[in-house]
């Protein structure tokens, strides 16, 4: 049996391992959010679009997902509480709503996309 201590969010834990041979401790570090220069380059790009290139509240993803259906298009005017588009997310299909009465002024995703956590989907006037 060979035991590990492990590190993760901040929180340590003992592991045990059985039927592991004897072999010379590796130590294996990862940093939070450690990703490929091309790859951050491509998030900072997308991030700081939305922001730049749009007026109004954005409406953020709440988790990842798959966009299923939109139900709204640019210029409609929505009610708070109204579903602008529905989001499948763990095999649940998610009504993400209006937080308040307003304007569509631009959809940033597409049906069948994938959108991450944060991300923006659309845009409220």
């Amino acid at each position: 049996m060979r035991i590990y201590n492990i590190k993760v969010n901040g929180k340590k834990y003992e592991v045990q391992v059985m039927g592991i041979t004897e072999v010379e401790p590796v130590e294996i570090k990862t940093v939070k959010g450690a990703a490929p220069a091309a790859a951050l380059k491509t998030e900072t790009a997308s991030a700081a679009a939305p922001a730049a290139s749009s007026k109004g509240e954005p409406i953020l993803c709440p988790m990842q997902g798959t966009v299923l259906d939109i139900k709204v298009k640019v210029g409609d005017s929505v009610k708070a509480g109204q579903t602008l588009l529905i989001l499948e997310a763990m095999k649940l299909e998610n009504e993400i709503k209006a937080p308040r009465d307003g304007k569509v002024a631009e959809i940033k995703v597409t049906k069948g996309a994938t959108a991450n956590n944060k991300d923006v989907l659309l845009t409220l006037e």
